[in-house]
């Protein structure tokens, strides 16, 4: 199978060309990206952590889900697809913001991504996909925010500069 591509843009979210997904990691390369947060109707953010086969972050707990667009795909389509692919479950999403960040990784990666923040609300129980998923669990903000404080080791890079510098995003954004 071909390895997946993603979407090189600029500052401005411009895209710029493709490039595999690997290389962009390696490289450092700025690309698109995108992370989405359910909530429930208790404002708990539905978690995931990540496979123990995954070559960066494994069984490191996230948002809801997170990947790359593909070319063509609106962020929307994107956030849908792979909320279905990971989670086993479709919601309107709707993106809230994106922001930029570089984060190197212990195996010579590096994240460079300018990252699309999307939230959709969803009451049942996911049907995880095991080589994306480990486990997942509700938890609430308040929660999140104080276990981050105690256990920053155990949570993505993406996920705690998120909710460090934007989860008024995601407070504001209750049911």
């Amino acid at each position: 199978m071909e390895e997946e591509q993603v979407i090189l843009v600029n500052e401005l979210d411009q895209q710029i060309g493709l490039m595999p997904k690997l290389e962009a990691h390696e490289k450092a390369i700025l690309h698109r990206a995108f992370s989405v947060f359910v909530l429930n109707d208790k404002n708990e953010i539905m978690l995931q952590q990540r496979a123990h086969q995954k070559y960066h972050s494994p069984l490191l707990w996230t948002n809801t889900c997170c990947s790359h667009q593909r070319d063509g795909e609106t962020n929307i389509q994107a956030g849908n697809r792979r909320l279905f692919e990971e989670m086993g479950f479709n919601t309107e999403l709707k993106e809230l913001f994106h922001f930029i960040y570089k984060a190197p990784f212990d195996n010579g990666l590096t994240e460079h991504e300018l990252d699309h923040v999307m939230i959709g609300y969803y009451n049942g129980e996911p049907l995880i996909n095991r080589e994306e998923v480990e486990d997942w669990k509700w938890m609430k903000i308040e929660d999140i925010k104080e276990d981050m404080l105690l256990n920053p080791e155990i949570y993505t890079v993406w996920f705690k500069i998120i909710f460090d510098e934007f989860y008024h995003f995601l407070e504001e954004h209750t049911i």
